[in-house]
């Protein structure tokens, strides 16, 4: 989204950006990376399969969207380890809405992107999703990661991983 309020926030909080973790490279989770990059001087962390989506933003964004192009500082495959501002986290690949869509895990919580939502999943109808492979990405996830793991998803509101393997209709396939 937009960068002004991120900075907002970052300036009330008195804190620093350490680094940008993108999940995946569609357009509404890139919209603002570049800005953001360039006031806080924080590296832009990303998988290497989609750079191409925010490096030639202009071919792969709607035009309302204005995408400005941004080289990634890291790549990423998905199974490396970061150390951010004290902060250990683990890169996880989990394909099925994009197919190198990232997830990063620390301390308890997931940060999902677009794979899995409060009541729902990423959609598989985009140009490089397949529904079972998001399938077998939240079922890895599942038998990773404790049911009490907070999940923060691309959109709507947190989660734990135990509430959507319990009750989201989508994942029924992974209660039976």
């Amino acid at each position: 989204g937009d960068a002004a309020p991120l900075q907002s926030e970052l300036e009330r909080l008195g804190a620093r950006c350490a680094a940008i973790l993108i999940t995946h490279g569609h357009w509404d989770h890139l919209v603002g990376v570049a800005d953001l990059a360039d006031a806080t001087g924080a590296p832009v962390h990303m998988a290497a399969d989609e750079r191409m989506l925010l490096e030639d933003a202009a071919r792969w964004a709607p035009a309302f969207a204005q995408l400005r192009p941004y080289t990634p500082d890291v790549l990423l495959d998905g199974d490396e380890t970061l150390e951010l501002a004290g902060i250990t986290f683990e890169t996880l690949r989990v394909p099925g809405h994009s197919p190198a869509h990232l997830a990063y895990y620390a301390d308890g919580c997931l940060f999902s992107g677009d794979v899995l939502f409060a009541g729902s999943v990423g959609r598989t109808d985009l140009p490089g999703a397949k529904w079972e492979t998001l399938v077998d990405s939240i079922r890895i996830l599942a038998d990773r990661f404790p049911p009490e793991t907070t999940v923060y998803p691309g959109h709507g509101p947190e989660t734990t991983l135990g509430a959507e393997l319990e009750r989201n209709p989508f994942l029924a396939e992974l209660r039976a």
